[in-house]
């Protein structure tokens, strides 16, 4: 741990691009995670060529689902998954600690499509409504948990917020930007992805710094108008946060400890080792074999085209080619 404005001898490196840095404001008894990222959201996005609303919508999710993925303690999976009757009805992103990341997106093209002619391809509205999953795997012999948030035209960063405040009831701040960027070196214009986010939390020692006061009964008068008493330190953490614009997160020339040392260097902020995230996928031919022998013979027959089995990775796109012989038994 090192105070983020002293870089030297022995402190701790830069976290540099695709890397998750952890973070403590003392002053403000808030604890939080920030990551840029470059070249893996580009890999990862790239390789399913979407259209670009529903490409940064997904990395946005990615963004999202890194954020809460790295906080996991121990060797396991985290994995954020929607559900909703919109254009993009399906997102899933798997994060495998400590970095390891792969997603998709499932959508309708031609509402996709008619939605940008019409001008209205807002994040929201490409969710539509439904439901979005929060999924910690430990591993063989542990419980699943999950915590599951209604979809309701919501942004993915108003939805973070009601997770935290109906599940963990934690306090939470989260922000999210996702960018196509174009740039120009030789005469030739290339492409590239960029992402950050930050997502920051309050979590003070005393117990009553951390209790919310409690909702009128259900016989209160219909009229009553009451607001809920924030901890002032709580108030000055979000109000900081909330003046972080989009580019700031995504620009190549404002790292991670520059903009976190800009928000919180009057309260002193203490930044821990990052870690690296990297698009990897974890399937293989022999974790799908493994699936197609649990198959039935009439499943293995229907799955049979033009001779052999064919199976697509949903995630990296990879395609493995399997001789039906060798599931006859």
């Amino acid at each position: 741990m090192t105070n983020i404005e002293d870089f030297g001898p022995g402190s701790i490196a830069p976290a540099g691009v695709d890397a998750v840095l952890p973070f403590q404001v003392e002053g403000l008894d808030v604890r939080g995670r920030s990551i840029q990222m470059g070249p893996a959201l580009s890999t990862l996005l790239d390789r399913h060529n979407y259209p670009l609303p529903v490409s940064k919508l997904l990395g946005e999710a990615v963004v999202l689902a890194v954020l809460l993925g790295s906080s996991l303690k121990f060797e396991g999976q985290f994995i954020l998954q929607t559900q909703t009757d919109g254009p993009v009805d399906m997102l899933v992103v798997d994060f495998r600690t400590p970095g390891d990341l792969r997603a998709y997106a499932r959508f309708d093209a031609e509402k996709v499509a008619e939605m940008e002619a019409a001008g209205t391809l807002e994040p929201a509205l490409l969710l539509g409504n439904g439901i979005l999953a929060m999924t910690i795997d430990q591993g063989e012999n542990t419980s699943r948990y999950q915590g599951i948030v209604a979809l309701d035209g919501s942004s993915l960063e108003d939805v973070a917020h009601t997770y935290f405040e109906q599940s963990e009831q934690i306090p939470t701040a989260v922000r999210l930007a996702v960018a196509e960027m174009m740039t120009r070196e030789d005469g030739k214009v290339t492409h590239s992805w960029r992402g950050g986010g930050l997502m920051v939390q309050f979590l003070p020692e005393s117990e009553d710094r951390m209790r919310h006061r409690d909702l009128p009964g259900g016989d209160a008068p219909s009229d009553l108008d009451f607001e809920l008493d924030e901890d002032d330190a709580w108030v000055e953490a979000q109000s900081l946060v909330a003046t972080i614009e989009d580019h700031e997160l995504i620009d190549p020339d404002v790292s991670t400890e520059r903009l976190l040392y800009r928000l919180f260097h009057e309260r002193g902020v203490r930044v821990f080792e990052a870690t690296a995230v990297q698009d990897h996928c974890s399937c293989s031919r022999e974790r799908i074999e493994g699936v197609l022998r649990s198959f039935s013979a009439e499943e293995i027959t229907e799955s049979i085209e033009d001779g052999e089995i064919t199976v697509t990775c949903e995630f990296c796109g990879l395609v493995y080619r399997f001789d039906p012989a060798e599931f006859s038994n």
